[in-house]
């Protein structure tokens, strides 16, 4: 990437669409850590492969999900619903029961796990939403997570990082990738008819 700042009001754009993703439940189980700062982003590049995008970005987004799904967690959810949409539904209330009465007991391993998943769909959203918005973006797992989470503090609020996506422009100059033709598999590979 070529260190051009992206505008704020396409980062807005971006967040907006992450924030409107469809998760399990609704309740949302990740955050999203929006790095600016460079020193910061300067101590994520070692334990990131080096990669330079870490530091040539204008943005660094850390997708972060839940260490574990708790009451506290799921109620505020349920409260910021009814909140929001003005009045209690009887059905609501029950699923929140159900929920309360399953989530919290799972392994926090496999808590982690849904949550992470979660953040993967506002993660997708937000590369659909950086390319309608024509802002580069790379997706970033070469990453060692219990390294990031110590550097943004993240075991104190109770989350872990999942995915990196570092948004900017590229350097077209120096980008040997961006003359040369893309390579997925072909639809016959990718998708099967279940007819």
């Amino acid at each position: 990437m070529n260190g051009k700042k992206v505008a704020q009001e396409k980062i807005d754009n971006i967040i907006e669409a992450i924030s409107l993703a469809p998760t399990s439940s609704g309740l949302q189980p990740f955050e999203v850590m929006l790095i600016t700062n460079q020193e910061v982003k300067e101590k994520i590049k070692p334990v990131a492969w080096n990669q330079s995008v870490i530091t040539d970005c204008s943005h660094l987004l850390v997708f972060t999900a839940w260490d574990e799904y708790t009451e506290d967690r799921i109620n505020k959810a349920f409260d910021l619903t009814n909140e929001v949409r003005g009045f209690k539904n009887e059905g609501w209330e029950n699923y929140r029961q159900m929920l309360l009465g399953a989530y919290p007991k799972q392994d926090p391993e496999v808590s982690f796990a849904h949550a992470a998943r979660q953040a993967y769909i506002g993660f997708s959203m937000g590369l659909a939403a950086a390319a309608f918005e024509k802002v580069d973006a790379t997706p970033i797992e070469g990453f060692e997570p219990a390294k990031v989470d110590e550097i943004l503090g993240l075991k104190e609020k109770g989350l872990r990082s999942c995915v990196i996506l570092a948004l900017g422009y590229r350097d077209e100059k120096n980008d040997w990738l961006v003359s040369l033709k893309k390579v997925r598999k072909s639809k016959a590979d990718l998708v099967t008819l279940i007819d």
